[in-house]
């Protein structure tokens, strides 16, 4: 039960936010994208200096046993990987390992309703990784509500960058569909699009004049799978609809996690 999970105030987690995570779904108790999620958690890890002492067989074993125990067929689950009790508050130690599982519903009509974003001119560090620190993100909740969006969207020397917790793409009026190719976190989401067939995608630079003339805008991630921008700092992006390509990966990437 949750309400007897602890973990000490000497973790660095609480201590200086060091820590890792993965998120991944399940859909009829069948993880999505398993293998890809745990090649970016082991990952994330070796980055961090976090060793997991669990191989990743075990640890698809305890997902199994998770999933049986709390009969959610439909969920997300969290790895979480701290930097562990810290003698000196500074210094990591072994790492903490926590699994947790909670019910997940996905509703199609926020597709339809799309979302709306507001640019801000900020870096993450270490941009690769899936790290605990959404600092900026929970700081810019008040800036983001005052400039009548939904999410932020970073930017920096080199152009767009991403969400805080999703990748950003956009349509130009040849019909590509283009993608940040550095400085953000290669969501999995944005794998799978990246590898359809049929599709004209493109990793390069994303500029800030570019969202002025993109015929579409859409956002990626576990939990949101494909959402259409339809502002940008309150410009209209097309004509403010969800837009064809856009809703054609929709559908491909549903199809593709068995929705």
């Amino acid at each position: 039960m949750k309400e007897d999970a602890k973990i000490l105030i000497t973790d660095l987690s609480v201590q200086r936010g060091y820590g890792i995570f993965d998120y991944f779904k399940t859909i009829n108790d069948q993880p999505v994208f398993l293998e890809d999620h745990l090649d970016r958690f082991y990952f994330s890890a070796a980055e961090m200096f976090l060793p997991v002492d669990i191989e990743r067989e075990a640890l698809k074993n305890i997902f199994q046993q998770l999933i049986e125990k709390n009969n959610l067929p439909d969920s997300g689950i969290r790895i979480t990987l701290t930097g562990g009790y810290s003698e000196d508050g500074y210094a990591p130690a072994k790492p903490n390992l926590f699994i947790t599982q909670s019910a997940f519903s996905y509703n199609k009509d926020n597709f339809e309703k799309g979302t709306r974003l507001v640019t801000y001119q900020h870096q993450r560090q270490l941009s690769q990784v899936k790290t605990i620190d959404y600092l900026q993100a929970i700081r810019l909740q008040t800036f983001i509500k005052e400039n009548n969006a939904d999410d932020v969207l970073y930017y920096n020397a080199s152009g767009i960058s991403e969400c805080p917790r999703a990748n950003f793409f956009i349509v130009n009026e040849r019909n590509e569909i283009i993608t940040p190719e550095k400085n953000m976190l290669a969501g999995i989401t944005r794998k799978k699009i990246m590898a359809f067939a049929g599709l004209n995608t493109k990793e390069e630079s994303i500029q800030l004049e570019q969202l002025t003339t993109a015929k579409e805008a859409f956002i990626t991630s576990t939990s949101k799978i494909i959402l259409p921008v339809l502002k940008i700092d309150g410009q209209t992006i097309g004509n403010g609809k969800p837009g064809e390509i856009t809703r054609e990966i929709f559908k491909q990437m549903l199809g593709s996690q068995g929705n």
